[in-house]
């Protein structure tokens, strides 16, 4: 059982991002879960970096992706 004091900073945490929901076929998901493990990253940084690069081709802006972001993809 966590104490009160890290159930705070658990939720301290989590306030500074919005959990998204993604849903992939079977044969999909596992596609790209072994991209990712190729990748050396986790599934979660591999999909933000797709989604920022594809974003950085459409819409070629310095401003498209928070700092906190971008630093993460580095």
């Amino acid at each position: 059982m966590s104490s009160d004091a890290k159930r705070a900073s658990n939720a301290r945490y989590l306030s500074k991002f919005k959990t998204v929901s993604v849903r992939f076929a079977q044969t999909d998901a596992t596609a790209v879960q072994a991209a990712a493990d190729a990748a050396g990253e986790s599934l979660n940084a591999y999909i933000v970096g797709a989604v920022a690069q594809r974003m950085d081709r459409e819409q070629p802006t310095e401003d498209a992706l928070p700092p906190e972001t971008e630093e993460m993809l580095k």
